[in-house]
C-alpha cells in the first residue's frame, strides 16, 4: 500500500475528475488535471494544464514522476467509437513510458444484459457497440499488466447520483431541478426497475484510494454502492428530504426518444443502453469493501447534500465554473 504524498495526473475535469483531483489535493499530493482546454477545479495542490490525452508522449512528459495517471475522461457517445481508441492507447503509452499506474473509470456496460447484480469478477459479454467497447479497453490494459509493460487497475460504477453531474446524467439537473420546483419528472425507461446508483463522492473516493493502493492493480473494482432501488423510490425520497409534495416520475416513450435521436446522435446512442432501465440493473461491491474498508455515503447523506448544491445551484449561489460537463455522456 503506497501512502507517502505523491504526484498524479488526471484525465478529465468533469464531476469525477475534478472530484478526485480535490479529494487528492486534500490529502495532501500534488494533481496535474488535463483538459482539452486547461479548465479545472481550483486547489492550492492542483495545477491545470491543456493537452490532448490521445497524445501518448505529451501525456507522458507530464506524467513524468507522477505515482499514477487517472481516466477520468468521458468522450459524447455518439463520439465513442472515435475517440475512445486513440485516447486508450495514449494513455498505455505514457503509463508503460513513465512507470505511472494507470487508473480507468469503468462502468458496467462490459458485463452481460442479463447479468444482475453485477460483480467486479463476473465475465464480460457486452451487449452493446458502447459495452464492446468499454470491454476492449479492459482487455488492453489487463493485457499490457499481464505482459508488465504496465500497472493497471479498473474502478467501475453504476449510473451516478449526487452534486454536480450536470444536465446529461439520469439522476441529473433535468430530474433534481424539476423535483425540487415541485413539478413531475420524465425518465428514460422504466421508473419501478430496482437499480444501482453510485454516490459520486463514493467514486471519487474509491478512485483515489484504489490509486494509491498496490491491492488494487490487476484487476477490476466496483465502488460501494447503497441498496438499489426504483427511480421513483429514489425520487419520492429526494421529495420527503426536501420537504415538497411527492411528484410524479413518468417513462419518456421509447417512440418520443427515437424521434429525439433524429436531430442529436447522442440521444440515438442512448437507445441500445434502454436495457439497463427498463429491467433490474444492480451491482454488487461487497468485495471493495471487506478489502479496502470503503464504505457507500449513507442514502440520507447523499440526498442532502445533493439538495443542497442544487438549491444553491437555483439560487445562483453554487455553480462550479472550474467543472467541465462538456465530455459527459447521456447516461451515467
Amino acid at each position: 500500500m503506497t501512502t507517502q504524498m505523491t504526484s498524479h495526473v488526471i484525465i478529465g475535469a468533469g464531476p469525477v475528475g475534478a472530484g478526485t483531483a480535490r479529494v487528492l489535493a486534500d490529502a495532501g499530493h500534488d494533481v496535474l488535471v488535463v483538459t482539452r482546454s486547461g479548465s479545472g477545479p481550483t486547489h492550492d495542490r492542483i495545477e491545470c494544464v491543456a493537452a490532448d490525452a490521445a497524445d501518448g508522449q505529451r501525456i507522458a512528459e507530464l506524467a513524468v514522476g507522477a505515482h499514477a495517471i487517472y481516466n477520468c475522461a468521458n468522450p459524447p457517445y455518439s463520439k465513442w467509437v472515435t475517440e475512445w481508441p486513440p485516447l486508450q492507447a495514449g494513455l498505455v503509452i505514457a503509463a508503460e513510458t513513465t512507470g505511472a499506474r494507470l487508473i480507468t473509470m469503468g462502468n458496467l456496460y462490459a458485463y452481460g444484459a442479463e447479468t444482475s447484480p453485477m460483480s467486479a469478477t463476473d465475465p464480460l459479454a457486452p451487449p452493446t457497440r458502447k459495452g464492446t467497447i468499454r470491454s476492449t479497453m479492459w482487455s488492453e490494459a489487463f493485457i499490457a499488466h499481464q505482459e508488465g509493460r504496465i500497472q493497471t487497475t479498473e474502478v467501475r460504477a453504476s449510473d451516478f447520483f449526487g452534486p454536480g453531474l450536470g444536465s446529461n446524467a439520469h439522476m441529473g439537473d433535468r430530474l433534481m431541478q424539476r423535483l425540487l420546483a415541485g413539478k413531475s419528472a420524465s425518465l428514460v425507461g422504466r421508473p419501478d426497475q430496482m437499480h444501482s446508483w453510485t454516490y459520486i463522492g463514493d467514486v471519487c473516493d474509491a478512485l483515489a484510494a484504489l490509486g494509491n493502493d498496490d491491492r488494487a492493480l490487476g484487476r477490476a473494482w466496483h465502488v460501494p454502492t447503497v441498496a438499489p432501488m426504483t427511480a421513483r423510490d429514489l425520487a419520492d425520497a429526494i421529495c420527503d428530504a426536501a420537504g415538497v409534495d411527492r411528484q410524479k416520475v413518468k417513462r419518456l416513450p421509447t417512440v418520443a426518444l427515437r424521434l429525439a435521436g433524429l436531430f442529436s446522435a447522442d440521444v440515438r446512442e442512448v437507445i441500445e443502453m434502454l436495457y439497463q432501465f427498463n429491467r433490474p440493473f444492480t451491482i454488487d461491491a461487497a468485495e471493495t469493501t471487506e478489502v479496502f474498508g470503503l464504505h457507500a455515503t449513507s442514502l440520507d447523506e447523499q440526498i442532502e447534500a445533493t439538495i443542497a448544491s442544487y438549491r444553491g445551484q437555483m439560487a445562483g449561489t453554487g455553480s462550479d465554473s472550474s467543472v467541465d460537463t462538456s465530455t459527459a455522456s447521456p447516461i451515467g
